[in-house]
């Protein structure tokens, strides 16, 4: 278990540690001179959850044990923290001081066409007050990302054994689709359903609840925005302009476009001869909010649905036969760009900012003062991906200003060197950068050391070339790894990018690819970044260690296995990162990083109690709060599918597959052990006060949901709930058992019997429904007793 040290969360916090000697009072001010020294640090009013896993805050407060829908029992704190019966509910579950309501669901109509209707899978949420800072009434931009089963059972890598059971769609939506995953009405109604919706949001006052209000600016923004535009096309996807009959459904005009290298270098060649013209944005998974009023969002998972490999002048290999991508003619370079959109001013037509970069985006975190740079950091969230800054060639005049967005359209994007002593260095991905790949040998060096191979053989992708490496073709990617890293890298190190590329939109279109070239660090899916709001420094959340043949983590920096057969050994469950800039305003090119606090059970070494941090927050006194992003077909220890069973946990597991100790036939993944965590969940640590540093559980969600997009409007915390019951059948409902076998905080095992839903009915079980679908939804939660805070 870790345990952090005063001096240590000064230090990381911010603080000077030297006035936590010089001043009691500074001694729990973890931002140090950042705050008002007279301010009196009170305990956090909050009952934390009790969630089914040991926890040191359990042994030093009481906790909230939730035993059905808005009931729950209150356990006094103990120094034994284990339970040997544990109920998972289906619900939002928060503590007995807050409530929880829904604010708006898939399938709302809420838009002015009341054909319309809010999207699904809800993810990054953003406010933009309508009237300067009036915090009570304004425009909610919501994301949503992919679409999953019970939506349809045509949904992509749904469970084989879930055709035949109730659907979503109909249910909700009204009405039907074909039962043909090829059907041109299915998958554009799929596209329909990613993107985003803006819609706007009043209370009364302080302390009321949020509604969705009529507006004309109420509206959507989808994957197949701007379909009409395919008239003006020359091929065979001239007359691709609608996917049903509905009036939504009717191509638009409603496109995109791209600014930036790649806008004005590659889109150009692109084989839909569309130009700078880009039909819709989906995908969408986290983002941003600026200070002029606007929304960044990221488009993230592409690469299934178009064609994420490129040719050197970054236009796409082909077209990937049977996509969603194929059936649209949508060109895979236009797609994994930071979009901006401006909800309040419906004129504005949606930027795809190509210099940041394109690769599956997660968030992206700004730094904008005046006089100054601006600064984007962001994340590629992939096995393998990295961590990106962006610095404008351009200055701010005023944050509040919206010709602010014209800085995305030109400046330097910078990959990060992780170094094991904690340094680091940002590489510009130009044209005359030198390239010098990180050997596979070098980044699975740990994993090697400790168990005599590495997972993956620490694969590395790199661009493929003619006549590099015995490649006889240009496009795409070649797989470098420990078994022919000695022949395949000594033709790609000491080049320039200008030798792979031939232009800077092309490096940026390839940016993935061109960060391994150039030495960036691989690292472990950074889903958020947030920028500490009084010290500048730069919060992450590394989600998930473990390899895949997508990528490899440097273990040097990254725990990616189980390295022993202790059952205590740390788990590879994700990381907290920070990074430091070396220079005040952000803008040079080296860093010094450090790791806050590590995923694993909480009896596991340097484990913390988590899994899968993902998305962050600070809220306005400073206290981070993070979700965790845990995998739905571990949640609880049982499979997905109509047909569920208990995944195999053994803590004895070694790397990241394993025979089980038990049974010779049998093989355990490292990555089953976050299913003692039960559903995913919210937490805060806060920064100040006797519970500094400690993992204060908040809330659980719904079975087999993914909590998202925190927002702090006022006293309100905006949440999103998204895929409640994913891969599961909702009826005929199913109540499973099974024994969990878990750590205690002393690393000792024990075992669990866990009762839990095997779907999911929310929020129509709260809504008077029992057996009604699940539908994703954004939610808002605030003290019942509020006074104008959240804490």
């Amino acid at each position: 278990m870790s345990n952090l040290t005063r001096r240590q969360l000064l230090i990381f916090f911010g603080a000077s540690a030297g006035a936590a000697v010089l001043s009691p009072a500074f001694k729990d001010k973890i931002f140090g001179s950042h705050l008002n020294v007279a301010e009196a640090v009170q305990p956090l009013k909050i009952t934390p959850v009790r969630l089914p896993h040991p926890l040191p805050i359990y042994q030093q407060q009481a906790s909230y044990l939730p035993t059905a829908i808005e009931q729950g029992t209150v356990l006094n704190p103990s120094s034994d923290t284990r339970l040997g019966q544990y109920n998972v509910l289906d619900d939002v579950v928060v503590p007995p001081e807050y409530e929880r309501y829904v604010i708006v669901r898939w399938g709302d109509r809420v838009f002015p066409n009341q054909e319309e209707y809010f999207g699904y899978n809800c993810d990054y949420t953003g406010f933009v007050p309508v009237n300067g800072n009036n915090s009570n009434d304004g425009y909610l931009w919501v994301n949503h990302e992919y679409i999953s089963y019970p939506f349809s059972a045509l949904a992509r890598w749904q469970p084989d054994d879930v055709a035949g059971f109730p659907e979503s769609y109909p249910l909700v939506i009204g009405q039907t689709l074909p039962n043909d995953k090829t059907n041109i009405q299915v998958l554009g109604e799929f596209y329909y359903n990613q993107g985003g919706s803006i819609v706007r949001i009043s209370r009364s006052g302080q302390g009321g609840k949020f509604a969705v209000v009529s507006d004309s600016k109420n509206r959507r923004i989808h994957g197949l925005s701007g379909l009409g535009i395919n008239s003006q096309r020359s091929d065979q996807y001239k007359n691709i302009i609608s996917w049903g009959s509905k009036s939504y459904q009717k191509g638009d005009q409603n496109y995109l476009i791209g600014t930036g290298p790649a806008a004005t270098q590659v889109f150009t060649k692109s084989a839909d001869g569309l130009g700078n013209k880009i039909i819709g944005t989906a995908y969408n998974c986290s983002g941003g909010t600026t200070p002029w009023g606007r929304i960044l969002s990221a488009e993230e998972n592409f690469q299934g649905s178009v064609t994420e490999a490129v040719k050197p002048d970054g236009t796409q290999t082909e077209y990937t036969t049977g996509t969603s991508g194929e059936k649209f003619g949508l060109v895979g370079e236009k797609y994994g760009w930071m979009v901006e959109i401006d909800p309040a001013d419906p004129n504005y037509r949606p930027h795809k900012h190509t210099a940041l970069g394109r690769f599956r985006h997660e968030n992206i975190a700004l730094r904008v003062e005046a006089r100054k740079k601006l600064i984007a950091y962001m994340g590629d969230d992939r096995r393998g991906g990295h961590t990106w800054k962006f610095v404008s060639k351009g200055t701010v005049s005023s944050p509040t200003d919206k010709n602010n967005s014209a800085l995305f359209e030109d400046g330097t994007l910078y990959v990060a060197r992780y170094n094991s002593d904690g340094a680091g260095r940002w590489i510009p991905l130009s044209l005359n950068t030198r390239t010098d790949p990180i050997p596979p040998s070098v980044i699975g060096s740990k994993e090697i050391t400790a168990l005599g191979k590495a997972t993956e053989n620490a694969l590395l992708s790199l661009p493929k070339r003619n006549g590099i490496a015995g490649q006889t073709s240009d496009g795409g990617s070649f797989n470098v790894d420990i078994t022919n890293e000695a022949t395949a890298l000594p033709s790609y190190k000491g080049k320039k990018l200008s030798d792979f590329y031939t232009n800077q939109g092309a490096v940026l279109v390839d940016a993935f690819l061109a960060a391994n070239l150039v030495g960036g660090t691989p690292t472990a899916r950074p889903e958020d970044i947030e920028i500490h709001p009084r010290t500048q420094e730069v919060f992450i959340a590394y989600t998930d260690g473990e390899p895949s043949s997508d990528g490899y983590p440097d273990s040097r920096i990254f725990v990616v296995s189980k390295y022993s057969s202790d059952v205590n050994a740390p788990q590879p469950s994700g990381e907290l990162f920070k990074i430091i800039e070396n220079s005040p305003d952000g803008t040079g090119t080296t860093f010094r990083w450090q790791r806050l606090a590590k995923g694993g059970e909480a009896g596991a070494e340097s484990g913390d109690g988590f899994a899968n941090v993902d998305n962050l927050v600070f809220d306005s006194q400073g206290h981070l709060w993070a979700v965790t992003d845990m995998s739905t077909g571990v949640h609880n220890g049982f499979s997905t599918g109509a047909n569920p069973s208990p995944i195999l946990i053994d803590h004895r597991v070694v790397g990241t597959t394993s025979t089980v100790s038990t049974d010779s036939n049998l093989n355990v993944q490292t990555s089953n052990l976050a299913g003692v965590f039960g559903n995913n969940w919210l937490f805060l640590i806060p920064t100040r006060g006797p519970d500094a540093g400690k993992i204060v559980p908040f809330a659980y969600g719904p079975p087999r949901c993914e909590m998202t997009g925190p927002t702090f409007i006022g006293d309100t915390l905006i949440l999103s709930v998204q895929h409640p019951g994913e891969d599961c059948p909702f009826n005929p409902q199913q109540t499973l058992s099974r024994t969990i076998e878990m750590l205690n905080l002393d690393g000792s095992v024990f075992n669990q019997t866990r009762t839990v839903p095997h779907g999911s009915n929310w929020p129509s079980n709260i809504e008077g429904n029992p057996q009604g679908a699940p539908r994703p939804s954004v939610i808002g939660i605030r003290r019942k007793d509020s006074k104008g805070r959240f804490v």
